[in-house]
């Protein structure tokens, strides 16, 4: 039911409005003397936060990840446009850092620190003597915020220094740019009068709120061969492998590997490789290039003329085994091949001494030499060395690389589809694409026997990364276990060897044996 209204009450009405009608004028120019003075505190709460925009980066006209060519500056001003466009009550201001730059360096960026109240540190390309960890030690809250495929090296291997550090920190490795502005709202609760220490946990708990707790966990039928142990372990102190150019570790570590594993590194140097390079069986290099873009689901940059100098330098590799009775090579590949010492990768080589049961290491990494020659002997498995990257995300590791197998199952399992690419961080040479199963469970590993320890994480694979920065072969998984505690206590440099299969109960019985502490990465 309509109520009526009083005829005296709308009169009443009309007088007020009219009065204020007259006194409009002088509201508006008085309101600066009419309307009560903000205090200091208000001011600073209304204020927007100052955020410096940090890009750490680095020269793209050589041979790096993303890769030779990168266009930094694109990259850079999405993340402006992204961070501008979902944060208008920040004030952002950026600056670069550039690696090797007398002008552009964290000195100078920490110069004007009292001018801003926090950070957000993007890690753009692997610029390794960027230091990021003096960048996060202003004790203002800051993000480190990975740019994957780009500056994940840096990102992965510093981070829990810049953890232990204990200043408030947080941190962003995530392929949905939305993660870092979700995060970077947290800035405003300063203006509020939150400690930076608050700050950096709000950051810490979106992060996890965005990162997927669930996964199915149901994975493709694999059996695994029992290991026999006994008989491994004495084949191991008869395995010789090559480590040419160097090697990580250097004589410490060949000396730990043959008295702890029994393994036998030889070292080569560069100048035998050559030679041997030179001498090869060109028939053969050429047979072997036309397998292999024969078997090829494509063959995308390379010439032929490319493939075949891979095919020359397998020749020489397995010729150089046969000559030391070894089962293995490692080479120093990017140090061969910037410094001239090397007329061909070794990538398309190794694929193929891995899908035969043998080792083929990249980088004279000897660690992961070690990894695959013993854990590959137990289960007839080839290991994949990769550079592992984190996404949140999805809760997702991606093992990265330019050499993969393309039989992860062993020399007599089955094949799966690859490409033929350039090499990712200066699109030269040959190396393989691998499209690796999707559906099954893997385990990660490193063993190192200065230290007698062993990592170890498992995760289920769900495809390959399409991107065309850094490594070809980027296979994604699920992690099985912490995203957080793998990243934040990662150590042991950056390489891992990936396995198809659960293997965490035989590599506990290898550990018990060989007397290794096993740590359970994730």
């Amino acid at each position: 039911m309509a109520r009526l209204r009083s005829p005296s009450l709308d009169m009443d009405r009309r007088r007020f409005l009219s009065r204020c009608a007259c006194a409009c004028a002088g509201c508006a120019a008085g309101s600066a003397v009419l309307r009560p003075q903000a205090t200091g505190a208000e001011q600073a709460a209304n204020a927007k936060p100052k955020v410096r925009l940090v890009f750490c980066e680095t020269t793209s006209d050589r041979p790096i990840w993303p890769n030779v060519g990168y266009d930094f500056d694109a990259r850079r001003k999405q993340l402006i446009h992204v961070l501008a466009q979902g944060r208008p009550d920040i004030e952002w201001l950026p600056t670069r850092v550039m690696e090797g730059s007398k002008e552009e360096t964290v000195a100078k960026v920490l110069q004007a620190d009292a001018e801003v109240d926090g950070y957000i540190i993007g890690i753009q390309g692997l610029g390794w003597r960027n230091d990021v960890a003096k960048l996060c030690s202003t004790g203002k809250p800051t993000l480190l915020v990975d740019n994957l495929f780009g500056g994940s090296g840096l990102f992965l291997t510093r981070l829990p220094h810049i953890i232990r550090m204990g200043k408030p920190v947080d941190w962003i490795s995530s392929s949905n740019d939305q993660d870092i502005v979700a995060a970077a709202r947290h800035f405003v609760l300063l203006k509020q009068g939150k400690a930076p220490a608050g700050v950096a946990a709000a950051f810490r708990a979106t992060r996890r709120e965005r990162t997927p707790t669930e996964a199915d966990w149901t994975c493709e039928p694999d059996p695994l061969p029992t290991p026999d142990f006994d008989t491994v372990l004495k084949q191991l102190h008869e395995t010789k492998i090559l480590v040419v150019g160097g090697g990580w570790g250097g004589d410490r570590f060949r000396k730990a590997a043959q008295q702890v594993v029994g393994v036998t590194f030889v070292p080569i140097p560069f100048k035998t490789m050559a030679g041997t390079y030179e001498r090869a069986d060109r028939a053969a290099a050429e047979a072997f290039a036309d397998g292999w873009m024969k078997r090829a689901k494509e063959v995308v940059e390379p010439k032929r003329d490319e493939i075949r100098r891979s095919g020359a330098m397998y020749v020489a590799m397995k010729q150089l085994m046969a000559e030391h009775g070894a089962t293995g090579i490692s080479i120093n590949c990017l140090g061969g091949f910037y410094g001239g010492h090397l007329k061909a990768y070794p990538c398309l080589g190794f694929s193929q001494l891995n899908n035969d049961g043998l080792v083929g290491g990249c980088e004279a990494d000897q660690m992961s030499a070690l990894t695959m020659a013993t854990v590959g002997a137990l289960f007839k498995r080839p290991g994949y060395i990769s550079d592992p990257v984190m996404d949140t995300s999805k809760n997702q590791i991606i093992y990265a690389h330019c050499v993969a197998m393309t039989k992860p199952f062993g020399p007599e399992g089955a094949s799966n589809p690859y490409h033929i690419r350039t090499h990712s961080e200066d699109r030269k040479g040959a190396c393989v694409q691998s499209l690796l199963p999707a559906g099954y469970m893997t385990t990660t590993l490193e063993i190192n026997p200065v230290s007698r320890q062993v990592l170890l994480h498992r995760a289920k694979t769900v495809g390959n990364n399409p991107s065309d920065m850094a490594c070809r072969t980027k296979l994604e998984a699920t992690v099985k276990g912490d995203i957080e505690k793998l990243t934040e206590q990662w150590r042991m440099g950056w390489h891992r060897v990936t396995f198809y299969g659960d293997l965490a109960e035989p590599v506990a019985e290898l550990c018990k044996r060989l007397k290794l502490a096993l740590i359970q990465e994730a």
